[in-house]
């Protein structure tokens, strides 16, 4: 159902922001504390249990530290990250497309300042062929075989994004690893509508997108690494909190093979269980958003599950050995 004249989707997002970096902040990328390179994809679905068609996100992504031997205390970072989303009877598809470029300095021994930017191309494309209408309201139901009044003008559009954000990140020892960050999406404000002129009463221009997070990794023995992290962002009058903890267990005392079990919460809105496996160098995480609001009598709880995997890497001249990881590690 389209209310009003207006078409509208939220920005698009994932549980496990900590396994989709390059768009939480760009100025992640190429910060890749444990190693040289990595590559990673996601996917999400979300409310099939009270959608015929449910939302479903996924993305791949990747990036890389550059010209660490060139610069002097630092290097530079470049990624790029490929979304698509599917969303309800009207097959809204989203494709985002976005490259990335950042610059890490240390300052002093202990210390990364890192600032980064990214832009990128969007396009939406919607079939209004299952889409109900208010005109077709007839007091009771919808009733499709009334013709609408509304016309889409432009059922396929495409636009420049632009996104910038900055980290600062503190390593004091081999045990303690503390990172923040804050960006803005949506810095051009670019406009997004599927309909030539604005409705009356509405703006067809993206708010910008505030996120901030803190995170940290703390080893507490040779077999347990402790990581608690939160993320906050707002958009024009939405918002959204997530804050947790997972646990990290050495399985076969080298960090080759890893158990990752975890615990977050959306308040409002769900509590999100975590399970995760690395081996050797590739790391699995699978959630499942249990739902708490008020939809949950509607969903019976059920409301998205999300799996990532990241495969990280070393260049030939380090041969994983000699890189030096700035956060905790059972591979020291």
């Amino acid at each position: 159902m389209a209310g009003g004249l207006t078409l509208k989707a939220q920005d698009l997002h994932f549980s496990q922001w900590f396994n989709e970096p390059l768009l939480t902040n760009p100025a992640n990328t190429g910060f890749i504390p444990d190693a040289d390179y990595r590559l990673g994809a996601n996917y999400r679905n979300q409310w099939s249990t009270v959608m015929s068609e449910p939302y479903k996100t996924m993305s791949i992504w990747g990036d890389a530290q550059v010209f660490r031997n060139r610069i002097q205390s630092g290097w530079l970072g470049l990624g790029g990250a490929i979304l698509h989303d599917v969303a309800g009877a009207s097959s809204l598809s989203t494709t985002e497309v976005y490259a990335s470029v950042a610059y890490h300095q240390m300052v002093g021994y202990s210390s990364l300042l890192s600032v980064g930017f990214n832009t990128g191309w969007v396009n939406k494309q919607i079939n209004a062929a299952n889409l109900k209408f208010p005109d077709q309201f007839d007091g009771k139901f919808f009733d499709t075989n009334v013709p609408t009044m509304v016309v889409i003008d432009n059922p396929n559009i495409n636009y420049f994004d632009m996104q910038v954000g900055m980290n600062y990140t503190y390593f004091p020892n081999s045990k303690t690893y503390l990172n923040a960050g804050f960006s803005v999406q949506h810095l051009n404000g670019p406009r997004e509508s599927f309909f030539n002129t604005d409705p009356a009463g509405y703006s067809d221009i993206i708010s910008p997108r505030y996120i901030g997070f803190i995170n940290g990794s703390f080893k507490t023995s040779d077999m347990v690494i402790l990581n608690p992290m939160a993320y906050y962002t707002i958009q024009a009058n939405a918002s959204e909190l997530v804050a947790g903890f997972n646990v990290q267990y050495n399985l076969s005392g080298d960090g080759e093979q890893q158990l990752i079990g975890g615990l977050y919460d959306r308040p409002g809105d769900a509590i999100i269980p975590m399970i995760g496996f690395v081996y050797k160098n590739i790391r699995m995480m699978f959630t499942y958003d249990v739902t708490t609001s008020s939809l949950r009598q509607y969903n019976n709880g059920n409301g998205a599950w999300e799996f990532a995997i990241i495969r990280p890497g070393y260049y030939p001249e380090y041969n994983g050995d000699q890189h030096q990881s700035l956060c905790p590690s059972f591979k020291n």
